[in-house]
């Protein structure tokens, strides 16, 4: 598979293997095992976490399976991400969601993720969410400290507009290597908003989450959805593509900001398809079809 040169000594797999429902899918460590060694041969390496998955769960049913095979951790790269808190039975202190940003919730969450997971280096952290009361010196005091221990080797964020990074950036003396974005054919506003330009500007390739707009484009059957969905199947019938999904995920590919789409199943077949995507190629009119078909009028 393609690989994405995220910093001169990290490269991910173009297409990621996202952990967000991991808790949904009811696999035993034997089934995620299996599923992750069958990742690894369609050349998908590097596998999407975060603290709060699963409410707090995710991490620790990969690294239980992970620990079945230690061998594995050398041939993938881990993401997790931190920086938010929610309610749960077990934190009765934490009485709504709220966002946590300070140096010591950064660092406790990397040592317990480390120990969920299994491993003793996390290959890329990333500050969750924008936190309004993110004291930029202590992000960057909290960095330094895990990069110096070899406990996290790179860092970046998630869901940052491009100020809130340039921001954080300024007080780092390492580079954010990359900020994991929403985008799909139904989400375009990173799209305009100036956030892909800036990917672009700062050379850094985005991780996309939720490439399919959660899919709703195969259900909902509002205007725009069902415009959406007749133009991607006329294309994939054009293109001979496999379905429609694989279409969007081409579509996404071709931008030029080399967009990391992040596949969120448990379903290997669905995982091939993100994949097999990679062969697919669309036209540039192709590309302006869809996008006119999720705007509803053509470009200006």
């Amino acid at each position: 598979m393609k690989t994405i040169t995220v910093h001169q000594d990290l490269q991910f797999s173009a297409i990621i293997h996202g952990l967000w429902r991991l808790a949904e899918w009811k696999l035993s460590a034997a089934e995620l095992l299996r599923l992750v060694e069958e990742c690894l041969d369609l050349g998908i390496t590097t596998f999407d976490h975060a603290d709060i998955y699963g409410r707090y769960t995710c991490e620790g049913l990969f690294g239980d399976a992970l620990a079945l095979k230690p061998s594995l951790r050398e041939q993938m790269q881990l993401v997790t991400k931190c920086g938010i808190k929610l309610m749960t039975p077990d934190r009765p202190e934490q009485k709504l969601p709220f966002y946590d940003t300070s140096k010591v919730h950064i660092v406790n969450s990397v040592e317990r993720s480390l120990q969920n997971l299994r491993t003793d280096y996390i290959d890329l952290l990333l500050i969750h969410r924008p936190d309004p009361l993110m004291n930029p010196e202590e992000v960057a005091e909290a960095f330094v400290q895990l990069r110096d221990q070899g406990k996290v080797r790179h860092f970046g964020v998630s869901n940052f507009t491009t100020s809130q990074y340039d921001m954080l950036q300024s007080y780092l003396d390492m580079p954010l290597v990359t900020n994991q974005i929403e985008i799909s054919v139904l989400h375009l506003d990173n799209m305009q908003n100036g956030t892909l330009d800036h990917c672009q500007m700062k050379r850094i390739a985005p991780m996309g989450w939720s490439p399919l707009g959660g899919g709703r484009i195969f259900t909902s059957e509002d205007e725009r959805a069902v415009r959406l969905r007749q133009k991607l199947t006329e294309i994939a019938a054009e293109t001979g593509a496999a379905s429609i999904d694989q279409i969007m995920y081409a579509w996404l590919l071709m931008h030029p900001a080399r967009i990391m789409p992040i596949v969120g199943s448990g379903k290997l077949e669905r995982i091939k398809t993100a994949v097999d995507a990679l062969d697919v190629t669309i036209t540039r009119q192709h590309w302006f079809e869809i996008l006119k078909a999720s705007l509803g009028k053509d470009v200006d």
